[in-house]
């Protein structure tokens, strides 16, 4: 009877599996932190900071790595921040967005990385005012200098809830104010100063309604003077119309007067 010849085991070695393990996981890393090609990325302690500094950008990069902690897109040629533009950076620490030619800042900017923040910086732009939902519990320093802001009642509830550097706070100005006694002032000093945009604007609002309802008024009593006056001039042309017409007396001289004749 002869020797049985030994079969090849089925399973792959571990050493096998776990090398093709190991692969994946390098092939996961890779594409999730893969660095946007206009800008340069360093990686520390498994986490990124991408520099996008002076690359002539005209908007925020979508290919972000979702480790990012510190992402420089400085003096560029950013316009606008869109809503969501950072929702997938839930560990994003640092956002320096100055220098750029921004405009508008939607509502939902930040939305995802708000409450990780920890310094934002929006200065050197061309931002006048923000809607009151874009800074929503942010807790991050944040530069808002050399702005050309428009001071009135939105601005000063948005100003009421950050934390400003107070390095640049200074810098802060009145470009444009409700009342123009304050343009070129630092916001600041102006509401130091006692200066409440918000009863300003309510006042403003009421002088409005007020001249909206005078405007009114004044549009109904001409209708009615128009009215009466245009009743009158027909009632005068009706009476002279009347008064044109022979009278019954006159009728009756000249009845007479051919019956006479006949």
């Amino acid at each position: 009877m002869g020797t049985a010849m030994p079969t090849r085991p089925l399973v792959r070695p571990a050493s096998s599996i776990i090398s093709g393990f190991n692969l994946i996981m390098v092939l996961l890393a890779t594409l999730v932190s893969a660095c946007p090609k206009s800008c340069h990325c360093t990686e520390k302690n498994g986490l990124t900071s991408v520099q996008c500094v002076s690359r002539n950008l005209d908007s925020i990069p979508s290919d972000l790595p979702e480790d990012t902690v510190a992402l420089l897109l400085g003096s560029n040629r950013i316009t606008k921040i869109p809503r969501q533009a950072f929702k997938d950076l839930h560990w994003l620490q640092e956002l320096d967005l100055s220098r750029n030619a921004i405009e508008a800042v939607d509502a939902g900017a930040f939305q995802g990385i708000s409450e990780g923040l920890r310094t934002l910086d929006l200065s050197n732009n061309r931002i006048h005012t923000v809607p009151k939902e874009a800074f929503s519990q942010i807790r991050a320093k944040i530069r808002l200098s050399n702005n050309p802001w428009h001071c009135e009642c939105t601005l000063q509830e948005v100003l009421r809830e950050l934390r400003l550097d107070p390095e640049t706070i200074n810098d802060v100005s009145c470009h444009t104010a409700v009342q123009e006694e304050y343009a070129g002032r630092p916001i600041i000093q102006v509401l130091d100063s006692g200066i409440n945009f918000c009863n300003f604007h309510h006042k403003t609002t009421d002088v409005a309604m007020f001249i909206t309802m005078f405007g009114w008024f004044a549009m109904v009593i001409a209708y009615i003077i128009y009215y009466v006056r245009h009743n009158q001039e027909d009632a005068r042309r009706h009476l002279e119309y009347l008064k044109s017409l022979p009278s019954t007396t006159q009728i009756r001289k000249d009845f007479d007067t051919v019956s006479t004749v006949l």
